[in-house]
């Protein structure tokens, strides 16, 4: 088997591709990858096995429709992960996630459509549908993004449908809570607290720290995409559900905790414009059609996450500091 995945060079692709080297996805034992990521500052071969001779890497934008032409032949599935995803970014400058999101999601269905690829998996989020305020979401929920990268993603997942009407392509979206884990680029809210704390400095908490968010351990969401790969129905939308709500200030004080800080290292900043007040998935499609739950308790998914940044300070310094400086979260 022949796996394509793009944007693997980033948080959840990384996992993603270690874990399926690792042989722990069934019935993909043995499989070859490939990465295509154009390296951007959130892309690591750092996070990647690079020396594994079943990895083969190839630097690339997916923009470039003759690259992936020349690259999707023979390959079994396409995992698409490729995405700008930092909302602050998109803020401030939107059309680069117009482009990577949209133009790029194109142009990767346009070459596995041409390539004759089987299965492709188009890997979104929950920003699509807005904010919440009581309640969780179905797939059924319209989709009222509120910033220009929950837009571009909306857009993408447009995009992903109509090849599947138009084309019969056998795709399937997914959309997940909030990831966290080892490897996550420090632009992020844990692992730029995390970080943040274990030198000493203050941490940004937009507004008052209210903002509600699902989370879920970047292992359980990996095992979901592979579920959605092997079982998924074409032109199926599946949430990928946390289960586990905490206020944007809950989760600072666990951090803390975790990190032997006291709250005098708290700094309110000004809120973000257009700032979703909640995001709540119902997960309980995937649950019944494809057995998925989420396995790695929150509590231990997060103290291990902190222990894995006190241990790798070299991984996350030489990221933290080869970008320019993020805002708070």
């Amino acid at each position: 088997m022949r796996i394509l995945v793009t944007g693997a060079a980033g948080f959840i692709g990384s996992h993603f591709v270690r874990t399926l080297l690792q042989d722990r996805y069934a019935g993909w034992e043995g499989a070859e990858v490939t990465v295509v990521d154009s390296l951007t500052y959130a892309g690591n071969l750092a996070s990647l096995p690079m020396g594994d001779p079943r990895l083969s890497f190839v630097r690339g934008d997916i923009c470039d429709l003759p690259l992936l032409l020349q690259l999707l032949p023979g390959h079994d599935v396409v995992v698409h992960m490729a995405a700008e995803s930092h909302v602050d970014r998109s803020v401030d400058s939107a059309a680069e996630f117009v482009r990577t999101n949209v133009v790029g999601t194109q142009t990767v269905l346009e070459a596995a459509l041409r390539s004759g690829v089987p299965r492709v998996v188009h890997v979104s989020t929950d920003e699509v549908y807005g904010s919440i305020d009581s309640g969780s979401w179905t797939e059924e929920w319209p989709l009222l993004p509120n910033s220009p990268y929950a837009a571009s993603k909306a857009a993408s997942d447009l995009i992903v449908r109509s090849y599947w009407r138009t084309h019969g392509l056998d795709v399937s979206i997914t959309r997940c809570s909030n990831n966290y884990g080892p490897y996550q680029h420090p632009e992020k809210l844990i692992p730029l607290f995390v970080t943040n704390l274990l030198e000493g400095k203050s941490v940004p908490v937009y507004g008052d720290g209210g903002n509600v968010r699902e989370w879920l351990h970047v292992d359980d969401h990996c095992r979901a995409i592979h579920a959605v790969a092997v079982k998924g129905r074409a032109g199926e939308v599946y949430n990928i559900g946390g289960g586990r709500e905490h206020t944007n200030l809950e989760l600072t004080h666990r951090l803390l905790d975790l990190c032997d800080a006291d709250a005098s290292a708290i700094r309110h900043v000004e809120d973000r414009k257009a700032h979703d007040v909640r995001y709540s998935l119902d997960g309980s499609k995937i649950q019944d059609e494809l057995g998925f739950t989420p396995q790695i308790p929150f509590d231990r998914g997060l103290a291990d996450t902190v222990a894995w940044y006190r241990a790798h300070a070299a991984w996350w310094k030489a990221a933290k500091y080869g970008t320019t400086e993020v805002a708070g979260v």
